[in-house]
This record gives structure tokens, C-alpha cells and sequence, in this order.
């Protein structure tokens, strides 16, 4: 998705860049009133329009122009809002290259990886509910991990534990030399004890 995205980006820039230079050129030697353009050109000095009147208002009786139009425009409003939200999504890792130690190479669904660190991470104590998303490429994952803490738990024992229970088993069992973590942690809301 990442890959995908970056893809997409380059070049809807490279269009609007280009378009952009193109009109540019266009217009800008009729704004200073270069002389000696061609015939053919739209526009010939500062004072002509871009488009004329007959020109804006040619379409405007026909019954399939308004609806048209309006398509056209919902589809862009669409298509900015997905390309919006998609700038803000962190696509998850669907899989994790493990070393064999044989020069060969296997593959480990992210799904599953993230499940286990999960069920590790919900194990340890204090902790009320745990979510791991791995990140990053599949050679050098990253994890972040939220954890919900009970009222009673200590945060430095609830990460101490998470960094050498489940994200040290991941690197055991991945045989990745690091495995960069992002953790937040949470209280449970409580209501708070009446001291007698």
C-alpha cells in the first residue's frame, strides 16, 4: 500500500507539474504581449479571455450537461477524500522475511506475528488489552503497540515486561537483529476509592 501510495503521489505531482508548465507556456507570452505568435494560438494578447461566452454557455441547454457536470465533480471530491485519507494511513506489514540460517529465506504471515505479540503482551500482568500493527518493510519491521493498563499497574514494569517477554520472543523467533517499537500506554478509567 505504501509502495502503491508513493507511486500514486509522484505521479499525480508530475501531471499537475506538467499541466501546470503547460499552461503556463500557453498563456504567458499573450500576457506579455509577445509579438509575431503563430495564428493557431488560443491567445494572441492581454486582453483576450480564456474562454469566451459562446464558449461557456454552449453546453448549458443541453438536458445531460448539468448531470454532467455534477458527476465530474463528485468523482474528484471522491477521489481527493481517498487520496486524503490514504495520507494518513500507516499500511500494516502483511508479511516478515525470516533468516533460516540455511541462506534461505521464509516467510511469516504479519497477521500472525502481530497475534502472538498480542496474546503475549494480554498475558503479562496489569495489562488489560493489548493491539500490535507491524509496520515498515518486510526485512526491517517496525511494531506499535497499545497498551490498556489496569488501575493498579505500573507502567515501567508493563513495558520492561513487554520488552523482554513479547517483543524479545519476535526477535528470537523472527532472528531479526532489532525490531524498532512504538508503545502507548493507557490507564483504565476508574472511578476513583473513598479513603475512610
Amino acid at each position: 500500500m505504501a509502495v502503491v501510495l508513493r507511486r500514486v503521489n509522484r505521479t499525480v505531482l508530475a501531471l499537475v507539474g506538467l499541466l501546470l508548465v503547460v499552461g503556463g507556456a500557453a498563456v504567458l507570452p499573450a500576457a506579455l504581449d509577445v509579438g509575431g505568435l503563430p495564428s493557431w494560438r488560443p491567445w494572441s494578447g492581454p486582453g483576450d479571455v480564456l474562454l469566451s461566452r459562446s464558449e461557456r454557455q454552449h453546453w448549458r441547454a443541453e438536458s445531460w450537461w448539468w448531470p454532467t457536470v455534477i458527476a465530474l465533480l463528485g468523482l474528484v471530491v471522491l477521489l481527493a477524500l481517498w487520496w486524503l485519507i490514504a495520507q494518513f494511513r500507516r499500511a500494516r506489514l502483511r508479511e516478515v522475511l525470516v533468516d533460516t540460517g540455511d541462506g534461505e529465506e521464509a516467510v511469516l504471515r504479519g497477521r500472525a506475528l502481530e497475534a502472538v505479540m498480542e496474546a503475549e503482551a494480554r498475558a503479562q500482568e496489569g495489562v488489560a488489552r493489548a493491539r500490535v500493527a507491524l509496520t515498515g518493510r518486510r526485512a526491517a519491521p517496525r511494531t506499535r503497540v497499545a497498551l490498556l493498563l489496569e488501575a493498579y499497574a505500573s507502567p515501567a514494569d508493563a513495558l520492561t515486561a513487554l520488552s523482554a517477554e513479547a517483543l524479545g520472543n519476535a526477535r528470537t523467533s523472527t532472528g531479526l537483529p532489532a525490531l524498532p517499537t512504538e508503545a502507548r500506554l493507557r490507564a483504565v478509567k476508574h472511578r476513583a476509592r473513598r479513603v475512610s
